[in-house]
């Protein structure tokens, strides 16, 4: 018998998420423990269809998707609505990251939801927030990335602004979501009244920039991308470099790692040049210093410089593709990636949520629900409905087809 107590066990969440940022901070609820009901348009979800795998699942689905139950409902119907209505009275938490105002215009606001329970944790995520002069402009985590500053800051000095490979935007949006969640069931914890929390991806986009707004703020000027190099260029050596079968990163945070750094590359006198002792010298002569790290990098593999910077104690990391990160020993020995035989994508290896509790096994992962798979099952037993109940809905709408899948 599992006895396991998880740190949300006993919440129930609706997820009207869509795409990644929604369906995260869902995921995230999931693997904590809480019931988490992923309700779906009839046509599902988008990300569902980016692959041509039958039953509408891409990885990308099935990645953020794990542990949950699957409904559909059409909200644009008035049984769909109501059956919304009515799992609402029975929920803790509620998120969506819909345009502003669409969940208003459907009835189904935090102002009507709260009339039907009071206690309702409403969780809003969105591109811009519910305020100000961007509020209804379309967001997407390329139009983000690109008004939040990080395309200006990513890519070489003589090329165009990139945008981070990737979802940056969509999954700090996720990850501040879980936390807005979480502040607001400590906050119902105390006053025993839900409330309503909202989080914007354009406002996560000033903290990661702190290296590079401190070299603006300090130059008074424009600063060229750095490409691979520290955003401030104030720590060196910091970039990528070639090593023989590929590119490895090595940064030295402290005088001392460039001291091990040097006596790995056979060069101990160069720790202690006063040309490059000090990081402050180090900088004035980066590319001095870039050129006798790549000289030395060169000549290696990239996963024996990973070895070499364990011994002698240097931050460093080979640059792994996608391949090789799904295969990754250290993830998958934690327990963080698990290989599953997913029912319709076949053997594909899925991330458990990053955040561990000590003295709390990893929750053993589920695969993503199908299309509505669980509509019967969730109505059965949050709101006790017969089997005829369920089909008068059915016939009504609610669900976006005449036959519910019984």
């Amino acid at each position: 018998m599992n006895t396991t107590q998880y740190p949300l066990e006993g919440l129930t969440v609706l997820d009207l998420g869509q795409v990644y940022q929604g369906p995260y901070c869902g995921f995230l609820l999931a693997l904590a423990g809480a019931r988490v009901i992923k309700i779906e348009p009839p046509t599902g979800d988008s990300v569902r269809n980016r692959s041509d795998a039958p039953g509408g699942v891409s990885l990308s689905f099935a990645m953020l998707n794990s542990n949950k139950e699957g409904m559909t409902l059409d909200l644009k119907t008035e049984a769909g609505r109501e059956v919304l209505l009515e799992l609402v009275e029975h929920a803790d938490i509620l998120l969506e990251n819909f345009a502003p105002g669409v969940m208003e215009k459907l009835g189904l606001g935090p102002d009507q939801l709260h009339q039907r329970n009071p206690r309702l944790i409403y969780a809003s995520g969105s591109g811009y927030g519910s305020t100000g002069p961007y509020r209804d402009v379309l967001a997407m985590d390329l139009t983000i990335q690109a008004i939040g500053g990080i395309m200006s800051v990513t890519g070489f000095p003589d090329g165009p602004p990139v945008k981070a490979g990737a979802a940056v935007s969509d999954f700090l949006g996720g990850s501040h979501l879980y936390g807005a969640v979480l502040t607001a069931l400590m906050s119902r914890e105390r006053t025993g009244q839900g409330c309503v929390v909202e989080t914007a991806m354009f406002d996560m986009c000033y903290h990661p920039l702190a290296s590079n707004l401190s070299m603006f703020h300090k130059q008074k000027q424009q600063i060229p991308r750095t490409g691979n190099r520290h955003g401030g260029l104030s720590v060196v050596p910091y970039n990528v470099y070639p090593a023989s079968d590929g590119y490895v990163a090595i940064i030295c945070v402290k005088d001392n790692h460039w001291r091990t750094l040097t006596r790995a590359m056979g060069r101990p006198e160069l720790g202690m040049d006063p040309r490059y002792a000090t990081n402050q010298a180090r900088a004035d002569a980066i590319d001095e210093v870039d050129e006798l790290v790549s000289a030395w990098t060169q000549l290696h593999a990239k996963e024996d410089i990973f070895q070499i910077s364990q011994r002698e104690r240097f931050p460093a990391a080979p640059v792994r593709d996608l391949l090789e990160l799904s295969r990754d020993p250290h993830l998958h020995q934690r327990g963080s990636l698990q290989d599953m035989d997913h029912p319709v994508l076949g053997s594909v290896a899925l991330p458990h949520s990053p955040i561990r509790f000590r003295d709390v096994p990893r929750m053993p992962l589920r695969p993503s629900p199908g299309l509505g798979q669980d509509n019967v099952a969730v109505l059965a037993d949050v709101l006790k409905l017969s089997e005829d109940q369920i089909e008068r809905f059915s016939e009504q709408g609610a669900f976006g087809c005449r036959k519910t899948r019984l």
